[in-house]
């Protein structure tokens, strides 16, 4: 991220006013980047040259960090959220000419430089996507998934387990199976209730997400 500069200068309003201080960070934005006056950047997140956030996206660090890479685009009501609340740094990085679509969703994964994430696609924690992969529209790579270089996931399917497969809906109980295996809720939360104790794994889930969130209270707008 080179040449990158502090929000809070005499420049800030023009790349927006949803730039947000979380766990004493604040967002820095290369002055080639782009941000719309409505995206919302928390905490440590870093935009880099020629980047473009679009409109309604949301880029929040918690307690770790976002990247976006040179040239990067993330299009409208795009999701970047790190985390570090399982012991595991878990930012988000995203390599340079990357591009992610409408409605899609990052969360605590490394996205390679020049991927193709399309439109509501989703890439959960830790996973792994290589350069110039595509995971097409409404796909999703599960957690500690590691999609190769080039890799081609198709519309509407899962990517799981690594090395990867990619399982339809169809297959139902063989993709419960191989989501069960990849252990998401460990990989996400730290939680490691019985696959199928749901009600307690989630009730976990949600107090981990509870405590995480809380530090926001904090949060004050930049300038």
């Amino acid at each position: 991220m080179s040449d990158s500069r502090q929000l809070g200068g005499p420049d800030r309003t023009s790349i927006g006013d949803m730039l947000i201080r979380h766990r004493d960070a604040e967002p820095r934005v290369d002055p080639t980047a782009w941000v719309a006056p409505n995206a919302t950047l928390v905490g440590d997140v870093r935009v880099g040259p020629r980047a473009r956030v679009l409109y309604g996206a949301v880029l929040d660090a918690e307690g770790s960090t976002v990247e976006v890479g040179e040239s990067a685009i993330v299009s409208e009501h795009a999701v970047l959220r790190a985390t570090a609340v399982t012991g595991v740094d878990g930012p988000v990085v995203l390599g340079d000419h990357t591009f992610v679509g409408p409605h899609a969703t990052v969360l605590g994964a490394h996205v390679g430089r020049c991927a193709y994430l399309a439109a509501q696609a989703t890439v959960l924690h830790l996973a792994r996507v290589g350069d110039g992969a595509c995971v097409a529209v409404g796909a999703l790579v599960h957690a500690r998934t590691v999609v190769p270089a080039e890799f081609f996931v198709p519309p509407h399917t899962t990517a799981v387990g690594d090395p990867v497969r990619v399982l339809s809906a169809d297959r139902a109980d063989e993709l419960a199976d191989a989501i069960r295996d990849v252990g998401f809720a460990d990989a996400a939360f730290g939680v490691r209730t019985e696959w199928t104790d749901r009600v307690t794994r989630y009730q976990q889930v949600a107090e981990v997400r509870s405590a995480e969130y809380a530090a926001h209270a904090e949060d004050t707008i930049v300038g």
